[in-house]
């Protein structure tokens, strides 16, 4: 078997859970990594048992990479992404796409120029049992859908002392907890259902108005604590908490809450949608199972079991119900999907993965959560 070359771009938080989930897939080899400098570089190949190592400009330069995947920072992911295409790369990019709907919509009109594969990381779509209920959904399982409540909470800045780069909007974008987690939810709602969000009224909250900057590296979910004379106040103008309002293209509303300051919720997005047969309930801190809510006969409990769910969501189940899939076997099926693209050698007309046009909605959605939250009306998208 001839494997596949791939390239990593950025080694903090998720650019290692990018290497440990295409390890997994037979026909990849993460061959090469790059830094911000070469020193770095090295360190972290040797550190993820990488060959190869380089500068971003020369990594591109290396003709037997042919996929790179962006795990940098968001104001990045615009100019990286690009030079990767114009390079003849294929390239699986970190959401959000870009940092403005003008460069989004310059990747995508690239990429479809190009030709070349390209996929953002939605990989929450990835949970087996969410394609199970966009796949119940479509079947007529569900019904017409009648209203949709999510959440997205985490409490990974919970206190004054955590910090990140996400926090400064020079490198993160204006919005931070929609943008950053929110897309998440928000997309796999329309993914889910089908449906497209047409209006938004949003409602932000900066928690945390002056935060302790460490002055020493500290890096996402590390949870580190230093001393008081290790911080410098910063004052902080992106949302540490949000609450938004939806109206559907089929006349029906919704509503979703984003948190990054709820205490004990570590990665919690939560997802109920009601239709006219049934309701469905899904946990991702409980992800092997979706509570089936019906008016005239018991509620159900369905198991991740390949021989209970349908082939579409059996597809993304690698071990037999009651031995446990999670947040790491995501990114592995959405890999799954965007290399069999890669092995063909250019996107396909209908990819099932989420593409760079994909990124451009969610951008755009997030966007028009943001001038709602600024004008305090309702703002079509």
């Amino acid at each position: 078997m001839t494997k596949i070359k791939v390239g990593i771009v950025g080694t903090g938080f998720i650019g290692p859970a990018h290497i440990e989930a295409l390890r997994r897939l037979p026909n990849i080899d993460v061959a090469a990594l790059c830094e911000v400098n070469i020193e770095l570089a090295e360190a972290k190949a040797k550190q993820l048992g990488i060959g190869r190592w380089y500068t971003f400009e020369d990594l591109l330069k290396q003709e037997d990479i042919q996929c790179v995947h962006i795990c940098t920072p968001n104001f990045l992911h615009y100019s990286q992404s690009k030079a990767a295409l114009l390079a003849g790369k294929h390239v699986v990019c970190e959401k959000p796409l870009a940092k403005d709907l003008h460069e989004a919509e310059e990747l995508v009109e690239l990429a479809a120029k190009t030709g070349l594969v390209n996929a953002v990381h939605f990989n929450l779509r990835y949970y087996p049992l969410v394609r199970q209920m966009k796949t119940m959904r479509e079947k007529g399982d569900l019904g017409e859908i009648y209203s949709i409540m999510g959440s997205y909470l985490q409490d990974w800045l919970f206190y004054n002392t955590d910090y990140n780069w996400r926090l400064e909007p020079d490198k993160s974008g204006d919005s931070r907890a929609i943008a950053d987690i929110g897309s998440h939810l928000l997309d796999v709602i329309e993914y889910i259902t089908g449906l497209k969000t047409v209006e938004v009224m949003a409602d932000f909250n900066t928690v945390h108005k002056v935060r302790k900057k460490p002055l020493k590296p500290v890096e996402t979910y590390s949870g580190k604590m230093l001393q008081p004379e290790d911080y410098a106040d910063v004052h902080i103008n992106t949302e540490d908490h949000a609450n938004v309002l939806l109206r559907f293209d089929n006349g029906n509303r919704g509503c979703v809450t984003v948190s990054q300051v709820s205490a004990g919720r570590k990665n919690q997005l939560k997802l109920e949608i009601s239709g006219s047969n049934k309701t469905f309930a899904f946990n991702s801190e409980a992800p092997n199972e979706i509570w089936i809510g019906n008016r005239d006969q018991a509620n159900q409990v369905l198991m991740r079991d390949p021989s209970l769910a349908y082939p579409e969501a059996s597809a993304l189940m690698t071990f037999p119900g009651g031995h446990n899939e999670g947040f790491s076997d995501t990114s592995k099926q959405l890999f799954k999907e965007v290399y069999a693209a890669v092995e063909a050698g250019k996107q396909p007309e209908n990819p099932k993965y989420p593409t760079f046009a994909d990124g451009y909605r969610e951008l755009l959605i997030c966007e028009r959560i943001l001038d709602s939250t600024r004008s305090q009306k309702w703002v079509k998208i």
